[in-house]
């Protein structure tokens, strides 16, 4: 089993393979966005949330369309196996691999790239196996978001 990540961006946001999308909000905390809307919630959508890394998209309040990167780091562990096997079913040797996600709290991070020239950068968890995580953001014009998704 795999994680689902993001946006996801991500962070929604885990398990194996390409494709799927989700959305994640972006909660102005502070800076002239939160100012001006208290209230706003910025919707971002991303891509490729069955897998570690995907494309996210949004929209900035006087600063246009931001397009960018979610990625979120999932370990995994790959076990080993040979040997020999002396039964009259299964004669000869085994050989193989197996890889596995480690269940846990899974780090992302997500990076933006708005019209104007606006970078937002930010980070968030996730849980393996889950499309849900939390995290937070800044911009280059000072403000502050809350990732939820």
């Amino acid at each position: 089993m795999t994680p689902r990540i993001l946006p996801l961006l991500l962070l929604s946001l885990s398990a194996c393979g390409g494709g799927g999308s989700s959305s994640m909000q972006l909660y102005p905390l502070q800076g002239e966005i939160a100012q001006a809307d208290p209230t706003l919630v910025i919707q971002a959508k991303t891509t490729n949330t069955n897998s570690t890394s995907g494309s996210l998209t949004f929209k900035l309040p006087k600063r246009g369309k931001c397009e960018g990167t979610w990625s979120s780091l999932t370990p995994r562990t790959v076990s080993r196996s040979k040997g020999l096997s002396l039964t009259w079913r299964k004669t000869g040797g085994e050989v193989g691999a197996e890889t596995e996600t480690v269940a846990g709290v899974n780090n992302g991070e997500i990076y933006a790239v708005c019209e104007d020239g606006t970078r937002v950068q930010g980070t968030f968890v996730i849980g393996s196996g889950t499309a849900s995580g939390t995290g937070s953001a800044t911009d280059t014009n000072g403000n502050v978001y809350k990732l939820l998704f």
